[in-house]
């Protein structure tokens, strides 16, 4: 199967590999030694870091770590993301519940 570089979503960057399936930095460049990985390097902000093939790193925590350490993994990662996107909305919540007691307060109806 071909590479497919420019598809969204078909790369990430071996910091989010770190972060996404629990890899060390160690595990990572020793793949790509390996060839078990391709990557390209790449810039982003000024900061140099390698961007991996999704397909690639999946399988290959697959392989490290089993089927079911994969899906742990995932699941853990998952859940962490949708953790910070609860605590974002709330924080929302509670700006908007002060703006809307501002905006009932009997001042903000005289003006």
């Amino acid at each position: 199967m071909a590479a497919n570089w420019g598809d969204k979503g078909a790369t990430l960057t071996h910091q989010t590999a770190q972060k996404e399936f629990g890899l060390s930095e160690t595990e990572i460049f020793d793949a790509i030694r390996a060839g078990t990985l391709q990557y390209r390097e790449t810039s982003i902000h000024g900061n140099p870091a390698l961007r991996l093939l999704r397909r690639e790193v999946e399988t290959f925590v697959r392989k490290a770590r089993g089927a079911a350490g994969f899906r742990k993994q995932k699941v853990a990662h998952e859940l962490a993301q949708v953790q910070k996107e609860l605590r974002s909305l709330k924080r929302k919540m509670r700006v908007l519940e002060k703006r809307k007691a501002q905006l009932l307060s009997p001042a903000a109806a005289k003006t």
